[in-house]
């Protein structure tokens, strides 16, 4: 707690970094503005979701949310940066693929949906032909943490905020988290507040509509995280959280406060073990986890991990065992009643999306 504020205190002193960034930002969004630097199109439906800040507001959560509402409709697929993998350029996941090749995110849903093509590239702009030249029957591209990225003109974006941290109140890097010019939430075509509460009231609901003041005609939705039955890491057998365990959570996200959360409340007690997002575990990790776990004297004493940090420890399969490791899925879903709203508003773009002349 106290390396955090320290740590949060100490960007203060950053400041002068955060306006040479803003004004950097500035520039680059003028000149797109201009039309001195282009924006390329497809002619075909790409969906982007993205955020102004960096880390995790639940993007990869909501493009596999999009990825089941859309998947027995239309021919999708997906692309995205891939973040720490160890290979650059494009390259699309199949069935022998590691994290390592194509990132934890992409991984993990091409777990999920293994006949969806899940592509990576740093460029996108140059990855999308590529993805259609492997896939030439694709109907729709969702873009992974593309908000940010001009160059290329998406027909529908999705702006993700946290309802801790509001685009509203963030500054920019380094003092603050934002990465993109805060006036740019009003190109968004659906905002969306993240990790709420899950007994948010209206009264809130609307305070923070005024909050962000959105464009006309904008919808704003909110979106809470939900949980589901975990599942062990090799044998995927389920197994529900009583209340009566003692648990060692094992992470490596970028926020895993609310996952916290829920582990306290679904526990007797609870350790922890913290990694840096998208953390590459080692065996010595292994072998510190392991000991970490046999403090537990509990009977009841599981390891929890999420499934992003999963795909990044399915390689040490043999070393886990018989150990009591299990997955927690997580998903979003959608406050007030409006999932059907939202669902509508993604399927009438694609269903009336014209091909520019």
């Amino acid at each position: 707690m106290f390396y955090h504020f320290f740590l949060r205190s100490f960007r203060i002193f950053l400041l002068p970094l955060s306006l040479l960034y803003w004004l950097v930002v500035y520039v680059r969004n003028l000149l797109f503005d201009k039309n001195i630097l282009r924006s390329a199109s497809f002619g075909m439906p790409l969906i982007t979701v993205g955020n102004l800040a960096i880390g995790g507001t639940g993007k990869s959560p909501l493009i596999e949310y999009l990825v089941g509402l859309l998947h027995t409709r239309y021919r999708v697929a997906t692309l995205s940066r891939g973040y720490r993998r160890r290979t650059l350029g494009y390259a699309l996941a199949t069935a022998s693929s590691t994290a390592l090749e194509i990132g934890d995110e992409p991984l993990a849903l091409h777990r999920k949906f293994p006949t969806i093509p899940v592509a990576v590239g740093e460029e996108r702009l140059l990855a999308i032909p590529e993805l259609l030249h492997d896939h030439p029957t694709t109907e729709v591209i969702l873009l992974d943490d593309a908000f940010q990225h001009r160059s290329i003109r998406a027909g529908f974006s999705v702006l993700l905020t946290e309802y801790s941290n509001l685009f509203t109140r963030d500054f920019y890097l380094p003092t603050g988290d934002l990465r993109d010019l805060k006036s740019r939430y009003q190109e968004a075509s659906v905002l969306v507040v993240t990790k709420c509460p899950a007994d948010l009231s209206e009264q809130q609901r609307a305070a923070l509509i005024n909050e962000m003041a959105p464009a006309q005609g904008q919808p704003v939705f909110f979106t809470t995280l939900a949980y589901g039955t975990p599942y062990h890491l090799v044998d995927k057998e389920p197994q529900a959280l009583s209340g009566q365990q003692e648990i060692l959570l094992v992470t490596g996200i970028s926020n895993p406060r609310p996952l916290k959360q829920y582990i306290e409340e679904h526990s007797a007690t609870y350790h922890q073990l913290t990694y840096r997002d998208h953390h590459i575990f080692s065996i010595e990790d292994l072998k510190d986890i392991q000991r970490e776990f046999e403090k537990i004297s509990s009977p009841h004493r599981l390891l929890i991990t999420t499934e992003k940090d999963a795909v990044r420890l399915e390689k040490f399969s043999t070393e886990i065992g018989t150990l009591p490791w299990y997955v927690l899925p997580v998903e979003h879903r959608f406050l007030f009643g409006e999932k059907d709203r939202f669902d509508q508003l993604v399927i009438d773009f694609i269903k009336n999306f014209q091909r520019p002349a």
